[in-house]
């Protein structure tokens, strides 16, 4: 259960080809404009006021994953995946909601929106027209059953000029997506084979997995790990490759004996990659990071066999904050659960679980709260160093004060599907967290974008 999130993110990425349309007809074109759907309301449980920014059932709208930034560099606008235009992503104005199509001809994997400037970074296969068209017509056959070769192609990565196209949208005066585009450079196919990409702080470089057969040709320090846990995931080896958003040099950063899940850069530390080690489950040293010039590769957090790691997001400076899931039972009559079956004795509340900060730089962890009779799930923090925050298995959203380790329900009933979940991210400055939700929808599956704002009063606490 706990890792189909996971599962389901793997997939689309396999058929990131399937995203791309055939042609960009006028009612696809990039700036696009949606009327707005912004509701506000209070939350019924807590009071706390709830800004849904979409609010339609069945659009097929998720936000970005929880380790990426969310929000535009002026702070105005919530990039997110949607179906309103197939295979396109959009944006949406926090103040006004109208929202904007910010793509065109499709994406594969993570939408990268820059920290600095107002731009948006995207990967999707270097397909010609007739290859997307045939490319779908493979993929219907795939689907149909019948066994075919699916071909790869050269990955392009894209930077697109969001402050002219909101401005030229707003204006009525759209041009070709040529016009917001900037082709950075070429991914090739041997390097690459998933879409995937994370930016570098310095928003000069942005980093990708390496495909398992090319991370081989590479030196790797350990020796190469097998499959771990029920999934039959996270055999190596894997890599990290990087490119220039400027010359479009590719090279890799570094090979390694597994295989390599989420990345993220640090936003306040150019040239430090962060990633995991993904199984699908509990991992044998979830956590790592390396600098971009392949040096210095570390675990961050150095897990027992007892903890279960998950959902890491860099969150400030030098600080990376966890979940310890505490969500298997503890075996009756036995100290430890049976280590010969799935996870091992991973997992459970016989020892410390919770949201956990770790400093990078010293390693040093700290232990921020825990859910009553629950468990955190995915998790997030303010860079000012003052809150952290997580949903629950009944998708409730919780704020703990690192100060007095304090833990406020924020919202509550955030109804999701099994494949997802709420997912919350900080805005920079720290006064809301966005989130997905059904709350809203009558199927209590359809997901709308939604932005908690943290009350007044508790902000207040630790005004300067």
């Amino acid at each position: 259960m706990i890792y189909t999130i996971m599962n389901r993110f793997i997939q689309v990425l396999s058929c990131a080809a399937l995203v791309l349309l055939t042609a960009a007809p006028l009612s696809a074109q990039i700036g696009r404009r949606f009327p707005s759907e912004r509701k506000v309301i209070q939350d019924p449980k807590t009071g706390v006021e709830l800004v849904f920014l979409t609010s339609q059932q069945g659009k097929g709208d998720s936000k970005i994953y929880q380790t990426h930034n969310q929000w535009t560099s002026d702070g105005k606008w919530v990039i997110f995946r949607s179906n309103r235009v197939p295979g396109e992503a959009m944006a949406v104005n926090e103040e006004t909601g109208e929202m904007v199509q910010v793509t065109e001809g499709g994406y594969s994997g993570m939408l990268c929106v820059a920290r600095n400037s107002m731009h948006l970074y995207i990967q999707r296969p270097d397909m010609t027209e007739q290859q997307k068209a045939e490319m779908q017509q493979l993929r219907a056959r795939q689907r149909s059953g019948e066994r075919v070769e699916i071909p790869r192609y050269d990955w392009q990565i894209v930077e697109i000029d969001l402050g002219k196209l909101f401005k030229d949208s707003k204006a009525g005066r759209l041009k070709g997506k040529a016009a917001y585009e900037r082709l950075c450079g070429i991914i090739p196919a041997e390097m690459c084979s998933e879409g995937d990409m994370a930016l570098d702080g310095s928003e000069k470089i942005a980093y990708f997995r390496l495909d398992k057969d090319y991370a081989r040709k590479f030196p790797i320090a350990e020796q190469i790990a097998p499959n771990f846990g029920p999934r039959n995931m996270g055999a190596g080896p894997g890599g990290i490759g990087k490119i220039d958003l400027q010359t479009g040099k590719v090279e890799p950063v570094v090979s390694v004996h597994f295989k390599v899940g989420h990345i993220q850069g640090n936003p306040w530390h150019p040239g430090e990659v962060i990633f995991c080690w993904e199984t699908g489950g509990k991992a044998p040293q979830r956590t790592w990071m390396v600098n971009a010039d392949g040096t210095n590769l570390r675990p961050i957090y150095r897990e027992t066999e007892y903890d279960w790691v998950t959902h890491e997001a860099v969150i400030s400076e030098d600080e990376l904050v966890i979940a310890l899931m505490g969500h298997r039972p503890i075996a009756e009559g036995s100290r430890n659960m049976d280590t010969t079956k799935d996870w091992g004795p991973s997992g459970t509340k016989e020892y410390a679980t919770g949201m956990a900060v770790v400093n990078m730089g010293t390693r040093e962890l700290t232990l921020e709260g825990q859910v009553d009779g629950d468990n955190f799930w995915h998790v997030a923090g303010s860079q000012d160093g003052h809150w952290v925050a997580g949903d629950d298995f009944a998708r409730e959203l919780w704020l703990v004060d690192r100060h007095t380790k304090e833990r406020i329900l924020l919202t509550a009933g955030h109804k999701t599907t099994a494949q997802d979940h709420v997912h919350p991210t900080f805005k920079p400055d720290g006064t809301e967290i966005e989130i997905q939700s059904a709350m809203l929808s009558e199927d209590n599956r359809s997901m709308n974008i939604c932005i908690v704002r943290i009350p007044q009063e508790l902000l207040d606490r630790y005004k300067k």
